[in-house]
């Protein structure tokens, strides 16, 4: 069973490949725009989906991420990042 603290951990990937994208230190060489799109929607969405995760009873091992305490405010920003980069481009 993953701990809340090791899901967060292995989501870090997802907010710095958006933050570096965002930052235009990500290098997308050969990539069209579509592309670049979709790879930070993919991230958003991951981020999206690790937030929301909680156990559904008590036999559900799956990590209380939405009711763990830690500061989520990075993942939370790099949702809205990678949002506005989408928007925009």
């Amino acid at each position: 069973m993953q701990t809340v603290e090791q899901v967060l951990t292995a989501a870090t990937d997802s907010v710095t490949l958006i933050n570096d994208i965002n930052g235009g230190t990500h290098d997308v060489n050969g990539m069209t725009q579509e592309e670049i799109n979709e790879m930070v929607q993919r991230n958003v969405d991951h981020l999206e989906l690790i937030l929301a995760y909680e156990p559904s009873d008590e036999d559900d091992d799956t990590p209380d991420v939405v009711g763990d305490s830690s500061d989520k405010s990075s993942y939370t920003d790099a949702i809205a990042t990678g949002k506005a980069y989408i928007a925009a481009n």
